[in-house]
């Protein structure tokens, strides 16, 4: 997972949901943010920043601040899940289909050519 913090130059509140609504329909977003005090837009997902920054300058001049990995906080619940162990003895089947023999088909052409012994009267 990404953050990239993108540096935008948003004017009118009409701009900042054309942003938000542009940011928020890009493929792999999480979490879209903006702070209007530092005119930063805050992208978290699996993202192309480069795409991103494209789709946004058609509305107003974006920059890139920074891409980095994003801070995943680690519950308590799941390093108790980590903690819980395996069952090595439970066994899993494979599916098996069974398939039908293809038969390949053939075909006999058989070629009548005109018989030379024959009797035409011309």
């Amino acid at each position: 997972m990404k953050k990239v913090v993108l540096k935008v130059d948003l004017h009118g509140d009409r701009i900042k949901q054309k942003a938000m609504q542009t940011a928020s329909g890009l493929s792999g977003i999480e979490s879209v943010s903006l702070d209007v005090k530092d005119m930063k837009l805050i992208l978290l997902g699996e993202i192309d920043p480069v795409n991103a920054v494209s789709k946004l300058r058609k509305l107003c001049h974006t920059e890139i601040v920074s891409v980095g990995p994003a801070k995943e906080e680690k519950d308590k619940n799941e390093t108790a899940k980590l903690a819980v162990p395996l069952k090595l003895n439970e066994a899993y089947y494979p599916l098996y289909y069974q398939m039908t023999p293809q038969y390949s088909q053939s075909y006999y052409v058989t070629s009548y050519d005109e018989n030379p012994n024959t009797c035409v009267i011309c």
